[in-house]
Parts: structure tokens; C-alpha cells; sequence
């Protein structure tokens, strides 16, 4: 099977177009309610995380699931409405808010003791981070994204050429405001929060995209030196896809599979993590398939056209070639 891409780039065009103003549009929507394009977790802006488990060896205290109606009214009690509220695996509860102090923690502790039922002490989780050490660490995972595009530039300008290295960190930008648009709507709807692992695999999916444009762009360049002067650039582009296509495949599947099992079975910690990373690594190979190689061809279409016109037009003072005298009579 030949996959035609030029022939049909609008359509790949038309599917990102869709899928980044809709991330446009729900991270402005965060932005206004949240002050931030996703929801911040308790890394960057700061707060306390409790998490606790009820002590099943009380008979009958784990046969219903935690009401988080009732763990609501505690919070409300408290002063904490605000907070976010997880109940795992029906018998844990985690408790993100405002940071509490010692005697606001063991008060609350002390209620839902008495509300929800008895909390095993050997399974209390206490976090606690503090606003600025969240600013910092938010600091130094936008400083190392922007690290990370201005290397893969570099690096693209000197291996190929500028402008492969301008369209490859479209497709990038692309790749990162898709995982960030999810995660945005996931904010807005379940009040899923982003974390230092969201940045890690901002900045995993990155590399991975990249690799695979790096791929296509190499094969790109060896069909022009063997077929330059005979095929045009949309040919090169669609016989250069067509030879790495299975490859860019079968890595996205051998990576993504992994991911898929971490996201069902491991755990919460981890759980959105690599749902960020399966959403990433999708995203980069369709970019680097459909969005950085028809843009490339685009591109450089323009540019042959346009050094066309320059030829056309550059030597007007040359003779018209002679017009022969037909012998008919």
C-alpha cells in the first residue's frame, strides 16, 4: 500500500487545525478560571496532599466504597470547599488543598474520623509544598522546554538545513499543544492536575517526535541527491514517507503499547503520566508523518517556483531565438 500524503494534505492539515484550536480554546478557558493553562498540581502552585486508607480491620468499615459526598461536607466544615478530592480504589481518599498547618491537619484527620470512619495511621500520606518552591520548579521545567526546542533547532540547522529545522519545531509546537489541550479539558471536567511528570513528558514526547521527523527528513534529503534533477519535490516527499512509514509504525506501537499497560494497571502515580505520553507519542508520528513532510514539500515548492520566476525574468536584454523560414511554400 502507497500513502499518497501531498495528494491529500489538506485533510492533514484541516485534522491539526482542528485539534489546536480546540486546545487553544480550552486552555484560555483554564487560563480564565484557573489562572493557568492546565490545572496546576500541588507541585507548582503549593498546598498540602493528604492521603489516607481506611483501617479494614474494623468489621464491616470496607464493604461500601467512600462517600465523597460526606468527605465533602467535612472539607466544607473545615474551610477547605475549595480543595480536590480523589477517592482511590474505593477505600483511599486523597486530599489536595490549601497548605494546612500541623493543627489544621490533625483537626481535619479528627473529623473525617468521625464522619467517614476509621483511617489506618501506618497509610497517612502527608505532602506538603510550599508556593515558592512550586514557582521554582515550574521555572525550571518551562526553562528546560525552551532548552529542549532551541537544541532540537540547532541541531536540525546544522544536520539539514534551517528551514527543515524551522518546520520540524512546528510540528513539536503542534505535538505540545495537543498533550497540553487534553490535559486542559481533563482540568476543566475531572479536575485531573498537571505535575512535574506532566513537564517530563512534555519534554519526553519532544524527543520522540523529532526522532521520527529526523528519520523522514534524512531519507528526504538522500532521494533528492539521487533524484533531484528528475522528480519533483512532492515525489521525493511521497516515496521518502512511503520508505520509513513502517518503521515510524512499528515505533509508535513497540512505545505506546508499554504505555497503554502502565496507564490501566499502574497505579494513580503514574496513570496520567503515560496517558500524556501515549497522547504525545500518537501526535508525533501523525506530525512527523503528515504535518512536517507536506509542509517541507510545500515549502520547498514555493521556493523552486519562485527561483523559477527569478530564471524567467533575470537576462531580459537576450536575443529572441531566430525564427527559421519554413521551406513550404
Amino acid at each position: 500500500m502507497k500513502l499518497n500524503i501531498i495528494k491529500q494534505r489538506g485533510l492533514w492539515w484541516t485534522i491539526s487545525a482542528v485539534a489546536i484550536i480546540a486546545s487553544i480554546a480550552a486552555m484560555t478557558i483554564s487560563f480564565v478560571q484557573l489562572n493557568a493553562p492546565v490545572r496546576p498540581g500541588l507541585d507548582f502552585v503549593g498546598g498540602t496532599r493528604l492521603q489516607l486508607t481506611l483501617d479494614c480491620g474494623v468489621e464491616g468499615q470496607c464493604q461500601e466504597p467512600i462517600n465523597g459526598g460526606d468527605v465533602r461536607e467535612v472539607l466544607a466544615e473545615q474551610g477547605l470547599e475549595g480543595s480536590t478530592l480523589q477517592i482511590v480504589e474505593k477505600q483511599t481518599l486523597a486530599i489536595r488543598t490549601k497548605e494546612l498547618k500541623s493543627e489544621q491537619r490533625t483537626q481535619l484527620q479528627e473529623a473525617l474520623d468521625r464522619k467517614i470512619g476509621r483511617f489506618d495511621p501506618k497509610t497517612i500520606q502527608i505532602d506538603t509544598v510550599g508556593p515558592t518552591i512550586g514557582r521554582e520548579l515550574f521555572a525550571s521545567g518551562l526553562l528546560a522546554l525552551i532548552v529542549a526546542f532551541f537544541g532540537i533547532a540547532v541541531y536540525l540547522s546544522f544536520r539539514f538545513k534551517f528551514d527543515y529545522a524551522v518546520l520540524a519545531i512546528v510540528a513539536l509546537f503542534h505535538d505540545v499543544l495537543i498533550v497540553m489541550g487534553l490535559f486542559a479539558i481533563l482540568g476543566l471536567t475531572l479536575n485531573v492536575e498537571a505535575d512535574s511528570l506532566f513537564l517530563v513528558a512534555l519534554l519526553t514526547v519532544t524527543g520522540f517526535s523529532v526522532n521520527d521527523t529526523v528519520v523522514i527528513y534524512d531519507r528526504i534529503r538522500e532521494l533528492l541527491k539521487e533524484r533531484g534533477e528528475t522528480d519533483s519535490i512532492n515525489t521525493i516527499v511521497d516515496n521518502a514517507v512511503n520508505q520509513t512509514l513502517t518503521r515510524s509504525i512499528n515505533t509508535s506501537l513497540t512505545t505506546t503499547l508499554p504505555l497503554i499497560a502502565i496507564f490501566l494497571f499502574g497505579g494513580e502515580t503514574l496513570k496520567y503520566f503515560a496517558l500524556a505520553l501515549i497522547v504525545g507519542f500518537i501526535s508525533g508520528a501523525y506530525s512527523s508523518i503528515f504535518i512536517a513532510s507536506t509542509m517541507l514539500a510545500w515549502w520547498r515548492g514555493r521556493q523552486e517556483k519562485s527561483d523559477f520566476s527569478k530564471k524567467s525574468f533575470s537576462s531580459p536584454d537576450e536575443p529572441m531565438p531566430e525564427i527559421q523560414p519554413s521551406d513550404e511554400a
